[in-house]
């Protein structure tokens, strides 16, 4: 079985305790967590065999993140050390109508430093598949360089390429870099697209106009065809907030082909938000490498981000059979 490359920052995630505002109170709970190693670690739980390639500090923090990714069963042999601090951010939790807060703390980091220590060759030995995310370019120049070519070598070598925008806006403020561009350069080189229309707007510098709908979705994919020659899919969730703890939440799929929607579901009350949509893209990466159909591949990942609303922390720490009773509707009686 090959294994699933993904490449970027390993986070320490600090949260004020249960609905509390950050430091009303002096605790903070920890848990480890980041885009791509949330996909990692995800993808381990569905049975695949993965390898987070990433820099983090040699000290105590860094040993901590590492540990934590071997627990969940991802290889870590391309995780380096290096001088420098710990990336983390600061999550202060919503309630009812006051919406979730997060504050990162990532300029400087180790991977930030010394992304560079990475060498795509190596990480993608014995690899089937690498999965990057668009939080990676957003660090810096040297992340950025690494992230384009890893991509291009796996291209090179025919290894499936997926990309997550994952657009976060005080990140590229902070960087000073053009994101369109950044964005646009990478996206070329994937496969599997994930974004929404808001994402492909950015990277295609056209107008979205506020059109979140299925048809948005379709005219703006088919746009992302004609740009990228590489891409055979986009596949995207869709979220809809009545408030802090009840959403609906569904999913798009789209190919050259066709187009497949899963049914959208509710969520309440939410435990834990943060990482669904890592939990989503782990979920199609699944289907895809399980040789799923695409209907059934997004419904799998819709499945597997709305149990990640029941999960706290960042990583989504359910089996293949946890999701699959949820989209068999098997009910909510205690497994005995």
């Amino acid at each position: 079985m090959t294994r699933i490359v993904c490449l970027g920052e390993l986070l320490l995630r600090l949260s004020a305790p249960g609905r509390e505002l950050l430091l009303q109170s002096p605790r903070l709970a920890v848990h480890v967590g980041g885009a791509e190693a949330n996909v990692a670690v995800s993808l381990a739980k569905l049975g695949h065999s993965t390898a987070l390639a990433s820099v983090v500090p040699d000290n105590p923090l860094g040993a901590v993140a590492i540990g934590e990714m071997r627990r969940h069963g991802v290889d870590t042999s391309n995780v380096h050390l290096a001088a420098g601090r710990m990336g983390m951010y600061f999550l202060g939790a919503g309630a009812i109508h006051r919406p979730s807060e997060v504050l990162y703390d990532r300029a400087g980091s180790a991977f930030a430093l010394h992304a560079d220590m990475i060498d795509p060759e190596q990480a993608l030995a014995g690899a089937g598949a690498l999965h990057v995310s668009g939080i990676t370019p957003a660090l810096g120049p040297g992340p950025a360089a690494v992230a384009l070519r890893a991509m291009r070598a796996a291209s090179a070598r025919q290894v499936a390429v997926s990309f997550d925008c994952n657009y976060r806006a005080s990140l590229w403020r902070e960087s000073n870099a053009d994101a369109s561009r950044s964005l646009h350069d990478l996206a070329a080189y994937s496969g599997t697209l994930f974004g929404g229309i808001r994402d492909l707007a950015l990277m295609l510098r056209f107008d979205a106009g506020g059109n979140e709908t299925e048809d948005g979705f379709r005219r703006a994919g088919e746009a992302a065809f004609a740009a990228f020659p590489k891409l055979e899919r986009i596949a995207t969730m869709t979220r809809r907030e009545m408030s802090v703890d009840h959403h609906e939440l569904g999913a798009w799929l789209l190919t050259r082909d066709g187009f497949f929607a899963a049914r959208s579901s509710a969520v309440t009350p939410i435990v834990d938000r943060i990482g669904a949509g890592d939990a989503f893209a782990a979920g199609v990466l699944h289907g895809l490498r399980r040789g799923y159909g695409d209907s059934e591949t997004v419904q799998f990942g819709l499945a597997a981000a709305c149990l990640k609303h029941s999960i706290p922390g960042d990583l989504n720490l359910v089996g293949e059979a946890d999701v699959r009773a949820l989209m068999d509707d098997s009910g909510f009686g205690v497994r005995r």
